[in-house]
């Protein structure tokens, strides 16, 4: 198989995009900027918001550490399921614990892990819905960052820092990381099915491909 044939195969195969970060560091909304990114580049998305998966998914867990985990390992099943199914997929979870992350890393493959890193008090001070506030007051128990540990990722794939960047330069980033991948064509590395065809025939016809 020649390379061009390889690079093919790979940019028709699903991958993961795993946010984790505070709440409050901007995973939902550069999840949902970044879904919109990649129907540009012609890839099939599923967006999994952490909010949405607690509330249709999750109805039956709470916030404490063992909950946490099984909230991830049930986001990390339903990804290794569309993932190799093709499916680019965007999953926008706290997902505070490093081996609960690992875990999921290793059951999907093709995961490419976002820390969201932003400093609390901003995330506090973007807090609209004022959960930090409960959670101070005692209001709301098991709250990370606050009650409840984070713990940064060691090695992510990539690194956003939100307050100090812009959405759009973060999600410059992240189509960046995918093209370095080989998950996602550049604009120009774009070709319509025929064009596709005449190259691989023609690249046969010059003994490249067997």
């Amino acid at each position: 198989m020649c390379s061009f044939q390889r690079r093919r195969e790979k940019m028709n195969k699903g991958f993961t995009v795993w946010f984790t970060g505070l709440s409050g560091a901007g995973k939902s909304t550069i999840s949902h900027l970044l879904k919109e990114k990649l129907k540009e580049f012609g890839r099939d998305v599923e967006l999994l918001d952490g909010d949405v998966v607690r509330t249709n998914l999750c109805q039956d867990l709470g916030f404490s550490g063992q909950d946490s985990d099984i909230t991830i390992q049930r986001i990390a099943f339903i990804c290794k399921l569309l993932t190799r199914n093709g499916i680019a997929v965007i999953s926008a979870a706290i997902s505070p614990y490093r081996e609960a992350r690992d875990k999921a890393r290793n059951e999907i493959g093709n995961f490419i892990e976002v820390y969201v890193k932003c400093p609390l008090e901003v995330c506090v001070e973007r807090d609209v819905k004022g959960l930090y506030k409960k959670a101070f007051k005692g209001e709301i128990q098991s709250f990370t960052g606050v009650s409840h540990p984070y713990e940064e990722p060691r090695n992510p794939d990539l690194i956003l820092e939100t307050n100090k960047e812009t959405v759009e330069e973060s999600i410059n980033k992240i189509i960046k990381k995918l093209i370095e991948l080989g998950y996602l064509n550049t604009k120009e590395d774009v070709y319509s099915s025929e064009e596709e065809s005449k190259i691989i025939k023609r690249l046969s016809g010059l003994g490249y491909i067997n």
